[in-house]
């Protein structure tokens, strides 16, 4: 479930992406102490610019254990299951769950068909599959679910820095 983004979000998203965020429609998941995990955002920016990118992992433990789990090796593994038709046939469903979330924020032509992360075919990008998994839930993105389970960082467990937390409540804290 997508949730409004506070002034406070995007001061938090700023400060772990070192930028400001474009065309943010909302949060798609959080921290355990409710601070900014996935960004979800606009398709076409307000720019103009296509965005393909809907779902954005902006929690630097996220960010880092993804990083780790590509640079380790762990990308040609979870290729490598894509072997298994079950696994296959559920990433496909992944991007075209993905596809539909995205085209709900509005058809942008120069991307249609275009998902993230690899999808459905290669798995290219663990920070893109993994803000999938935790944006769309358990059970969505088998590879996003593996890219979780394999990390050394968890949505449970709150690892912000004390200025980039948000409340337990799951509301970015005053």
């Amino acid at each position: 479930m997508i949730t409004e983004a506070s002034e406070r979000d995007l001061e938090i998203m700023a400060s772990q992406l070192g930028r400001t965020m474009r065309g943010v429609i909302g949060i798609g998941a959080r921290c355990a102490c409710g601070a900014p995990t996935v960004v979800v955002t606009s398709p076409r920016l307000p720019d103009g610019t296509p965005f393909p990118t809907f779902y954005y992992l902006t929690h630097p433990g996220a960010t880092a254990s993804a990083s780790h789990l590509e640079a380790d090796g762990t990308m040609a593994e979870l290729q490598e299951r894509l072997r298994e038709p079950e696994v296959a046939d559920a990433y496909a469903a992944a991007h075209a769950a993905y596809l539909a979330d995205r085209e709900a924020h509005g058809h942008v032509e120069e991307i249609a068909g275009i998902s993230a992360g690899g999808m459905p075919t290669r798995v290219k990008c663990l920070h893109a599959v993994l803000a999938h998994a935790l944006a769309a839930g358990p059970g969505v993105n088998p590879i996003g679910d593996l890219t979780l389970a394999l990390g050394e960082w968890s949505p449970a467990v709150c690892v912000c820095a004390p200025g980039a937390r948000g409340s337990a409540a799951g509301m970015p804290a005053p």
